[in-house]
């Protein structure tokens, strides 16, 4: 694991300078470096290591930081597999860590099981802000996965938490299998979750892809233009009564090189726009699909749509620039097979 430090306070500013790798006394093999400070100022380093120096059961391991690229001490182990679902799959692993803290609480979200197989899972480790982390004996482990495969969603973990952009949310990042057993062929998501009442992450069951979940709070809305307003060219056709689509109406058939679907929009203003379409692919054999996208007729842009199977609703996202008044999308056949089912477009905002 290796450290790079950017002074500014915002990343997206000033450059970033290599501090070099970042590692304990036992320099063993190591990944899913996370730091995190308790309010006395002190920092820690959690990661996911082997105990010796041949491919093991990964366990999960504390260390102090004098500075934010230094280990001050020797590595602590604090959780290494021991329950049946953090065997499962054929590997004994916990990796992943991600922190947070409420009312003194440490809450310690982590990865177990195969991340390959369908029964990978997050787990939770507890210890209090006042106890020595140092000590494995201040960790508490929960018996029972807190997250994991439910509602069409399969494999879901190695999370990050986050807020939404007011600040009044609170928000897990994962990733998931695209489709049941497709292994590291993956997704990411992102679902609202709430706390219990002993200031722990309240993460409750994977939501269903096609289940709609409002934005976060503070987040810019979206333009939603649906696929069935589009002009359909050589072949593309409107399909109607389809519990899973927005509006139940998507539009397929977009199956030869010259089949056309092309969408009018208006802008405000001119400038960059992220523009996200949501898409399925369920192309026979399971390959990855694509279509072409050109912007007022300029240069064509590629989007990838990774198998998941029809009526499994994925987003292609790409950012845009976009005139004032009315712009055009003209969207086409790549390789494959895939479906549209509408498009949200929203000013980008560094």
């Amino acid at each position: 694991m290796f450290v790079l430090e950017n002074t500014n306070a915002d990343p997206f500013q000033g450059s970033f300078t290599f501090k070099g790798q970042i590692h304990d006394p036992t320099n063993k093999w190591a990944i899913d470096g996370t730091a995190f400070q308790l309010p006395s100022g002190q920092l820690y380093f959690i990661w996911s290591g082997w105990e010796g120096d041949t491919a093991a059961p990964q366990f999960l391991y504390i260390a102090e930081m004098s500075n934010p690229w230094t280990i001050s001490s020797d590595r602590i182990e604090i959780s290494r597999p021991t329950y049946p679902w953090e065997k499962s799959g054929g590997a004994e692993v916990n990796e992943g860590p991600e922190v947070t803290i409420r009312n003194g609480v440490i809450s310690l979200v982590y990865s177990a099981a195969a991340c390959w197989t369908d029964n990978y899972c997050l787990g939770l480790i507890t210890a209090s802000t006042n106890s020595n982390l140092m000590y494995p004996s201040s960790w508490h482990k929960h018996p029972n996965p807190i997250f994991q495969s439910a509602n069409n969603v399969f494999g879901p973990g190695h999370h990050s938490f986050t807020i939404s952009p007011d600040g009044k949310e609170d928000w897990i990042v994962y990733h998931s299998a695209r489709y049941e057993g497709s292994g590291e062929v993956r997704q990411v998501r992102t679902q609202k979750f709430t706390w219990n009442a002993d200031s722990t992450p309240n993460l409750g069951t994977p939501i269903d892809r096609n289940t709609p979940i409002p934005i976060p709070s503070g987040e810019l809305m979206r333009i939603r233009y649906e696929a069935e307003s589009a002009r359909l060219i050589n072949n593309p056709r409107i399909i109607p009564n389809n519990p899973t689509a927005s509006n139940r109406t998507k539009v397929g058939y977009i199956d030869y090189a010259n089949s056309v679907v092309e969408l009018t929009i208006q802008c405000n203003r001119a400038g960059t726009y992220v523009i996200l379409i949501r898409n399925a692919n369920g192309t026979d054999g399971k390959p990855n699909s694509s279509h072409w996208l050109m912007i007022n007729n300029a240069t064509r842009i590629e989007l990838p749509i990774v198998y998941s199977g029809w009526d499994m609703w994925g987003m292609v996202m790409i950012r845009a620039n976009l005139v004032q008044g009315v712009n055009t999308l003209t969207i086409m056949k790549g390789a494959n097979f895939a479906e549209i089912d509408e498009i949200d477009i929203f000013p980008y905002q560094s």
